[in-house]
Protein backbone atom coordinates (compact mmCIF):
# COMPACT_ATOMS: atom_id res chain seq x y z
CA UNK A 1 0.00 0.00 0.00
CA UNK A 2 2.89 2.43 0.83
CA UNK A 3 4.19 2.01 -2.25
CA UNK A 4 1.45 2.54 -4.21
CA UNK A 5 0.29 5.66 -2.84
CA UNK A 6 4.07 6.84 -3.63
CA UNK A 7 3.79 5.83 -7.17
CA UNK A 8 0.79 7.66 -7.53
CA UNK A 9 2.32 10.63 -5.67
CA UNK A 10 5.01 10.25 -8.39
CA UNK A 11 2.49 9.79 -10.99
CA UNK A 12 0.29 13.57 -9.77
CA UNK A 13 3.77 15.56 -9.51
CA UNK A 14 4.60 14.57 -13.29
CA UNK A 15 0.93 15.34 -14.35
CA UNK A 16 1.40 18.98 -12.78
CA UNK A 17 4.72 19.72 -13.97
CA UNK A 18 3.20 19.23 -17.30
CA UNK A 19 0.72 20.90 -17.39
CA UNK A 20 2.66 23.91 -15.66
CA UNK A 21 4.89 23.82 -18.49
CA UNK A 22 1.69 24.47 -20.99
CA UNK A 23 0.55 27.34 -19.00
CA UNK A 24 1.05 30.79 -21.10
CA UNK A 25 3.56 33.11 -19.79
CA UNK A 26 2.49 35.77 -17.77
CA UNK A 27 1.65 38.51 -19.91
CA UNK A 28 3.56 41.78 -19.15
CA UNK A 29 1.00 45.11 -19.31
CA UNK A 30 2.04 47.97 -21.70
CA UNK A 31 2.46 51.05 -19.77
CA UNK A 32 0.27 52.78 -22.62
CA UNK A 33 -2.54 50.05 -21.48
CA UNK A 34 -2.16 51.29 -18.31
CA UNK A 35 -4.77 54.41 -16.84
CA UNK A 36 -3.29 57.75 -18.12
CA UNK A 37 -2.90 59.22 -14.54
CA UNK A 38 -0.64 56.29 -13.46
CA UNK A 39 2.02 56.58 -16.83
CA UNK A 40 5.54 58.17 -16.35
CA UNK A 41 5.39 60.60 -19.28
CA UNK A 42 1.85 61.81 -18.28
CA UNK A 43 2.00 62.10 -14.61
CA UNK A 44 4.93 64.42 -15.14
CA UNK A 45 3.54 66.22 -17.65
CA UNK A 46 0.51 66.95 -15.30
CA UNK A 47 1.90 66.91 -12.11
CA UNK A 48 6.02 68.02 -12.44
CA UNK A 49 8.99 65.85 -12.00
CA UNK A 50 8.83 66.26 -8.45
CA UNK A 51 5.74 64.29 -8.22
CA UNK A 52 7.26 61.04 -10.27
CA UNK A 53 9.10 58.19 -7.84
CA UNK A 54 12.60 57.66 -8.65
CA UNK A 55 11.26 54.08 -9.77
CA UNK A 56 9.22 56.41 -12.88
CA UNK A 57 12.05 58.53 -13.13
CA UNK A 58 14.06 56.04 -14.06
CA UNK A 59 11.57 54.40 -16.64
CA UNK A 60 11.36 57.63 -18.47
CA UNK A 61 15.28 57.29 -18.97
CA UNK A 62 14.95 54.09 -19.89
CA UNK A 63 12.28 54.29 -22.52
CA UNK A 64 12.01 50.92 -22.90
CA UNK A 65 11.71 47.64 -21.40
CA UNK A 66 13.02 44.31 -21.92
CA UNK A 67 11.49 40.97 -22.73
CA UNK A 68 8.88 39.96 -20.48
CA UNK A 69 9.36 43.13 -18.06
CA UNK A 70 8.33 47.22 -19.28
CA UNK A 71 10.29 50.26 -18.45
CA UNK A 72 8.61 49.92 -15.02
CA UNK A 73 9.28 46.94 -14.67
CA UNK A 74 12.88 47.12 -15.73
CA UNK A 75 13.09 50.65 -13.86
CA UNK A 76 12.18 48.62 -10.36
CA UNK A 77 14.45 45.80 -10.73
CA UNK A 78 17.59 47.89 -11.09
CA UNK A 79 17.03 49.94 -8.61
CA UNK A 80 16.72 46.81 -6.20
CA UNK A 81 19.94 45.23 -8.02
CA UNK A 82 21.88 48.74 -7.30
CA UNK A 83 20.67 49.83 -3.67
CA UNK A 84 19.77 53.23 -4.78
CA UNK A 85 19.83 55.85 -7.36
CA UNK A 86 22.53 57.33 -6.14
CA UNK A 87 24.70 54.04 -7.13
CA UNK A 88 23.33 53.42 -10.29
CA UNK A 89 23.68 57.07 -11.63
CA UNK A 90 27.31 56.78 -9.83
CA UNK A 91 28.17 53.45 -11.21
CA UNK A 92 31.27 53.62 -13.50
CA UNK A 93 31.06 51.74 -17.31
CA UNK A 94 31.63 48.37 -16.52
CA UNK A 95 29.44 48.55 -13.35
CA UNK A 96 26.45 50.11 -15.30
CA UNK A 97 26.83 47.61 -17.97
CA UNK A 98 25.99 44.76 -16.35
CA UNK A 99 22.60 45.87 -15.55
CA UNK A 100 19.79 44.09 -17.53
CA UNK A 101 18.82 46.18 -20.55
CA UNK A 102 21.80 48.60 -20.18
CA UNK A 103 24.65 49.17 -22.42
CA UNK A 104 27.40 51.87 -23.70
CA UNK A 105 24.16 53.73 -25.20
CA UNK A 106 22.11 54.10 -21.80
CA UNK A 107 25.29 54.63 -20.35
CA UNK A 108 26.33 57.60 -22.59
CA UNK A 109 23.19 59.53 -22.68
CA UNK A 110 22.98 58.89 -18.56
CA UNK A 111 26.35 60.60 -17.79
CA UNK A 112 25.63 63.30 -20.14
CA UNK A 113 22.16 63.90 -18.03
CA UNK A 114 24.06 64.14 -14.91
CA UNK A 115 26.82 66.45 -16.38
CA UNK A 116 23.64 68.43 -17.79
CA UNK A 117 22.52 68.57 -14.15
CA UNK A 118 25.56 69.61 -12.93
CA UNK A 119 26.80 72.76 -15.22
CA UNK A 120 22.97 73.48 -14.83
CA UNK A 121 23.44 74.01 -11.28
CA UNK A 122 27.21 75.62 -11.52
CA UNK A 123 24.97 78.19 -13.88
CA UNK A 124 22.74 78.97 -11.58
CA UNK A 125 25.32 79.99 -8.46
CA UNK A 126 27.77 81.91 -11.17
CA UNK A 127 25.55 83.94 -13.25
CA UNK A 128 25.88 86.87 -11.12
CA UNK A 129 23.47 87.35 -8.61
CA UNK A 130 23.90 86.74 -5.26
CA UNK A 131 22.98 83.46 -3.23
CA UNK A 132 19.26 84.24 -1.84
CA UNK A 133 18.18 80.60 -2.29
CA UNK A 134 20.02 77.97 -0.08
CA UNK A 135 18.38 75.45 -2.04
CA UNK A 136 20.33 76.25 -4.65
CA UNK A 137 23.51 76.11 -2.70
CA UNK A 138 22.48 72.30 -1.00
CA UNK A 139 21.88 71.35 -4.86
CA UNK A 140 25.13 72.32 -6.22
CA UNK A 141 27.40 70.92 -3.74
CA UNK A 142 25.73 67.70 -3.21
CA UNK A 143 26.16 67.54 -7.34
CA UNK A 144 29.87 68.07 -6.67
CA UNK A 145 30.73 66.00 -3.34
CA UNK A 146 27.99 63.07 -3.13
CA UNK A 147 28.97 60.09 -3.83
CA UNK A 148 32.73 60.68 -3.21
CA UNK A 149 34.48 57.42 -2.19
CA UNK A 150 37.03 59.73 -0.53
CA UNK A 151 36.74 63.30 1.55
CA UNK A 152 36.81 66.02 -0.38
CA UNK A 153 36.93 69.59 1.36
CA UNK A 154 35.99 72.78 -0.74
CA UNK A 155 34.83 76.43 -0.65
CA UNK A 156 32.81 78.93 -2.26
CA UNK A 157 34.44 82.27 -2.53
CA UNK A 158 31.87 84.69 -2.87
CA UNK A 159 32.25 88.73 -2.85
CA UNK A 160 30.84 91.42 -0.92
CA UNK A 161 27.47 90.98 -2.78
CA UNK A 162 27.49 87.22 -1.93
CA UNK A 163 27.96 86.52 -5.46
CA UNK A 164 29.37 83.42 -6.39
CA UNK A 165 33.26 84.15 -7.79
CA UNK A 166 34.86 80.63 -7.73
CA UNK A 167 34.26 76.91 -6.32
CA UNK A 168 37.06 75.77 -5.85
CA UNK A 169 37.83 72.07 -3.95
CA UNK A 170 41.01 72.69 -1.98
CA UNK A 171 41.85 69.33 -0.04
CA UNK A 172 41.44 65.65 -0.45
CA UNK A 173 41.53 62.62 2.10
CA UNK A 174 40.22 58.98 2.52
CA UNK A 175 37.75 57.54 3.28
CA UNK A 176 37.93 58.69 7.32
CA UNK A 177 38.66 62.01 6.35
CA UNK A 178 40.60 64.97 5.11
CA UNK A 179 43.52 66.99 6.63
CA UNK A 180 42.36 71.13 6.20
CA UNK A 181 45.21 73.37 6.38
CA UNK A 182 43.59 76.93 7.55
CA UNK A 183 46.39 79.45 5.78
CA UNK A 184 45.69 77.48 2.35
CA UNK A 185 42.02 78.42 2.50
CA UNK A 186 43.71 82.20 3.35
CA UNK A 187 45.92 81.89 1.04
CA UNK A 188 42.85 81.09 -1.82
CA UNK A 189 40.77 83.50 0.09
CA UNK A 190 42.70 86.22 -0.80
CA UNK A 191 43.83 85.19 -4.72
CA UNK A 192 40.25 85.49 -4.97
CA UNK A 193 39.85 88.71 -3.59
CA UNK A 194 36.96 87.33 -1.62
CA UNK A 195 34.71 88.97 1.15
CA UNK A 196 32.81 85.79 2.15
CA UNK A 197 33.12 81.52 1.76
CA UNK A 198 30.61 78.96 2.11
CA UNK A 199 32.54 75.73 3.14
CA UNK A 200 31.62 72.06 2.62
CA UNK A 201 32.40 68.50 2.48
CA UNK A 202 31.65 65.13 1.96
CA UNK A 203 31.35 61.99 4.64
CA UNK A 204 31.80 58.76 2.34
CA UNK A 205 29.98 57.09 5.06
CA UNK A 206 27.00 58.93 3.44
CA UNK A 207 26.07 59.89 6.97
CA UNK A 208 26.21 63.57 7.32
CA UNK A 209 26.08 64.19 10.73
CA UNK A 210 28.75 67.10 11.94
CA UNK A 211 31.30 65.46 13.82
CA UNK A 212 33.27 66.93 16.48
CA UNK A 213 36.55 67.75 14.11
CA UNK A 214 34.22 69.31 11.48
CA UNK A 215 32.67 71.65 14.56
CA UNK A 216 36.51 72.28 15.61
CA UNK A 217 37.98 72.93 11.87
CA UNK A 218 34.73 75.56 11.33
CA UNK A 219 35.67 77.54 14.10
CA UNK A 220 39.36 77.56 13.33
CA UNK A 221 38.61 78.74 9.80
CA UNK A 222 36.42 81.50 11.09
CA UNK A 223 38.91 82.67 13.84
CA UNK A 224 41.77 82.74 10.56
CA UNK A 225 39.54 84.33 8.33
CA UNK A 226 38.58 87.03 11.14
CA UNK A 227 42.02 87.99 10.96
CA UNK A 228 41.16 89.52 7.50
CA UNK A 229 37.89 90.68 7.50
CA UNK A 230 36.51 87.61 5.68
CA UNK A 231 33.11 85.55 6.95
CA UNK A 232 32.07 82.42 7.09
CA UNK A 233 28.33 82.29 6.31
CA UNK A 234 27.82 78.19 6.17
CA UNK A 235 29.29 75.20 6.29
CA UNK A 236 27.68 72.01 4.58
CA UNK A 237 28.63 68.73 5.40
CA UNK A 238 27.13 66.51 2.32
CA UNK A 239 25.91 63.00 2.89
CA UNK A 240 24.34 60.32 0.45
CA UNK A 241 21.47 62.18 -0.95
CA UNK A 242 20.76 64.70 1.88
CA UNK A 243 23.09 67.46 3.32
CA UNK A 244 23.61 69.23 7.00
CA UNK A 245 24.35 72.95 7.62
CA UNK A 246 26.36 73.92 10.53
CA UNK A 247 24.72 77.13 10.39
CA UNK A 248 20.89 75.88 10.90
CA UNK A 249 22.15 73.53 13.74
CA UNK A 250 23.87 76.82 15.18
CA UNK A 251 27.18 75.64 15.51
CA UNK A 252 28.26 79.17 13.38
Amino acid sequence: MPQKMNENKIVTEKIAESQENYLPARKTQKITDMPLEDRPREKLLQRGAEALTNVELLAIFLRTGIRGKNALDLAKELLDDFGNLRTLLGADHKQFCKGKGLGDAKYVQLKACVEMSRRYLRECLERGNPLTNPDDTRNFLMSELSGREYEVFACLFLDNKHRVIKFEELFYGTIDGASVYPREVVKHTLQWNAAALILAHNHPSGVAEPSEADISITQRLREALSLIDVRVLDHFVIGDGYCVSLMERGLI
